[in-house]
């Protein structure tokens, strides 16, 4: 029996675990939303919200102290920003450009930590989407609370589907119709037609 035994090991290793979740994080703040399975996302959701729970601490914290041990602590839940970056100085030795660990990081501290400063939990939303084609996964769609991001509306991804039927002549337009009932007469070279006259002057 599984009593007490909490959390998905997710088939990998505890460190793999760890990098994935990390991974996953950086990718929420980031963009606000992301597509992956079911229960990856069930997993995402509770440390995600560890992180922005700090978010909103340094945010009402009393002293500069303990925000920045806030942010300290919360930086452990995204990719460190510049691990492998060249030494500054040097010769030629240009500074290393910020990562999506950093940038997470400074997003959480100023924009989300704003949109949640009055919400005491639950700032992640989870939407199934349905099994995967291939290995038949449940797939699921996990956003922040109030993302300005929107989703493809199903009207437009059928209008540019129609498009591009017509583009490869599929569906016969107006003018295609037009064309067509045209080409069956042909024209001499005094303008006029020649496919019954002709005919009749022989009878």
């Amino acid at each position: 029996m599984r009593h007490k035994v909490a959390h998905r090991k997710l088939g990998r290793t505890s460190e793999h675990r760890s990098a994935l979740l990390r991974n996953l994080c950086t990718s929420l703040i980031v963009h606000e939303r992301l597509t992956t399975t079911l229960e990856k996302a069930k997993e995402l959701r509770p440390f995600a919200e560890r992180a922005i729970t700090l978010g909103r601490r340094a945010r009402s914290a009393d002293s500069p102290e303990a925000a920045l041990h806030a942010r300290r602590l919360a930086s452990a839940y995204f990719y460190s920003g510049n691990t492998n970056r060249i030494p500054d100085g040097g010769y030629k030795r240009p500074r290393a450009a910020r990562t999506a660990g950093v940038l997470a990081l400074d997003k959480l501290f100023g924009e989300v930590a704003a949109r949640f400063a009055e919400r005491p939990g639950g700032y992640t939303r989870i939407v199934k989407l349905g099994a995967r084609k291939g290995d038949g996964a449940e797939m699921a769609l996990i956003e922040l609370i109030g993302s300005g991001a929107k989703a493809p509306h199903q009207e437009e991804k059928k209008e540019e589907k129609r498009s591009r039927l017509r583009l490869f002549g599929r569906k016969k337009t107006g003018d295609s119709a037009e064309k067509e009932g045209g080409a069956g007469e042909t024209k001499g070279k005094s303008g006029k037609a020649t496919d019954g006259k002709k005919d009749k002057a022989k009878k």
